[in-house]
């Protein structure tokens, strides 16, 4: 594998590759050799590399995956037909990589190709991007090289997840806020994200008299940003867009709420196509409630809440259903109910995150050099009553970006033990939430189209922002 330092290197490296031709675009005629010979370089150089060699990486990547039919896609379609009630029984898991993102990529197509499920997002929230050091440019390149990797047929679902409004941004200075978070919609679109979740349910107020009031902040915003993206999408790429009445970690949600939202939210909307599915509040947090050893203490779902929003949202507005967030550090047991209990989505997140840090394969000097730097540079934030255990436990995500190039640079046998947990962790979780065959089901609905082709549009060029709102 190949560090490349200049984009005249790395076109040097192609040409002199016998699995690629340049015509225009870079096209695969070799797929093994490709694989085996040059990927591996230019996902490295995509997000190592220096500005112009990484941007030129990330393109290769994606025009060699456009090649092989493996197109960023919108999930939308299969969602509308969800709403429609000409598909159930599965839950879309949306998956949140922060550690070893190529790595875990590869081990999730893995297991999603081995059951021939289909339905799968890979996704990156607001908050994350900034603790991780991943861009969208630079974690939609990785994904796509990863679906190469793996071998995978069809459509490639990438997320803007939790494009949340901060609070005390909003109340300072509420449009340089809401800049913001449209400059990272602008962004993330060009890099292949035509599925975008806007949170605004930290707007909610429940102290107001009535429940449009309370919801008045998060309908009328999300609404605006709703609009924005509408006026971005490319020609042939409708986005599939989320929306979110009860931020994750506080008050159950209620159908009242979600009508009072979606009510609201379509009188803003003013006829333009809305949200294809509503985030909500049923009983989890964020990575978990951590107990003082560390670990994750067991919490209770709302199922007949998450079902019974779920009917509202597609027999009353259309929608695919509710989604739920915080839930990889759930009991194992409790996977199989989301389908059971009509849930269209599902974010997994902190657990992947915890089995790259606790895996026994894992060298302890890395572990205990990111220990002693949260310390260093979090320890000024540790709370009252906290045990060292739960301070590293809610705090160990801000390594991520700082000690990336480390942990992407273990040892092959390493990586591959980790990798190994996950794919039996995927294959677990996709299982549970009964996406095995919806691979047929996906190509039904879902036409990937390369619209980067026909634009000539290229990634966003990146640009690094830091956000410490909690992801999933």
């Amino acid at each position: 594998m190949e560090l490349f330092d200049s984009p005249g290197k790395l076109d040097a490296f192609l040409a002199r590759s016998e699995s690629v031709r340049r015509n225009g675009r870079l096209a695969v005629i070799d797929a093994e050799d490709f694989r085996g010979l040059a990927l591996d370089s230019l996902v490295w150089t995509a997000v190592f590399g220096r500005a112009d060699v990484r941007d030129a990486a990330r393109r290769a990547i994606r025009e060699a995956a456009a090649s092989l039919g493996i197109l960023p896609a919108s999930i939308l379609p299969l969602y509308k037909a969800r709403g429609r009630g000409e598909v159930s029984g599965f839950t879309v898991p949306a998956i949140n990589i922060r550690m070893l993102a190529y790595d875990t990529a590869r081990a999730a197509f893995r297991a999603a190709r081995g059951l021939e499920g289909g339905a799968l997002v890979f996704e990156i929230a607001r908050s994350e991007i900034g603790y991780t050091e991943q861009r969208p440019a630079e974690y939609g390149a990785v994904v796509l090289a990863a679906a190469i990797r793996e071998e995978w047929e069809g459509p490639v679902f990438l997320q803007g997840d939790h494009f949340q409004t901060n609070p005390k941004k909003m109340k300072d200075g509420p449009e340089k806020e809401v800049a913001a978070i449209e400059a990272l919609i602008d962004e993330a679109i060009p890099a292949g994200f035509f599925q975008i979740d806007i949170d605004t349910s930290t707007l909610v107020d429940l102290s107001k008299p009535g429940l449009t009031e309370q919801q008045r902040r998060n309908f009328e915003l999300c609404a605006r940003f709703t609009k924005f993206i509408r006026s971005r999408e490319p020609g042939d790429m409708p986005i599939s867009v989320g929306g979110e009445i009860g931020e994750v970690g506080k008050e159950n949600s209620t159908p009242e709420e979600l009508r009072a939202y979606m009510d609201g939210y379509r009188a803003e909307l003013g006829g333009v196509e809305g949200i294809a599915k509503v985030s909500i509040q049923t009983g989890s947090s964020h990575g978990g409630v951590v107990g003082p050893d560390g670990t994750v203490q067991r919490v209770a779902i709302d199922f007949e809440t998450l079902r019974k929003i779920s009917r509202v949202a597609r027999e009353e507005y259309g929608m695919a259903g509710a989604v739920q967030h915080g839930a990889s550090t759930l009991p194992p047991e409790f996977f199989g109910h989301f389908p059971d209990h009509d849930c269209a989505e599902i974010h997994l997140a902190t657990e992947f995150q915890n089995m790259t840090y606790d895996h026994p394969s894992l060298p302890l000097p890395l572990k205990r050099e990111t220990e002693r730097w949260l310390f260093e540079t979090k320890g000024n934030e540790r709370k009252p009553g906290e045990t060292e255990s739960q301070f590293l436990y809610k705090n160990r995500k801000f390594a991520v970006g700082p000690f990336k190039e480390q942990f992407w640079n273990l040892p092959d046998g390493t990586r591959d033990a980790i990798a190994a947990s996950l794919e039996k962790k995927f294959r677990f979780l996709f299982e549970k939430l009964r996406i095995s065959g919806t691979r047929e089901t996906v190509a039904r609905y879902v036409r990937p189209v390369d619209v980067f082709a026909a634009s000539g549009a290229s990634p966003a060029r990146d640009r690094f922002v830091r956000d410490d709102q909690a992801g999933d």
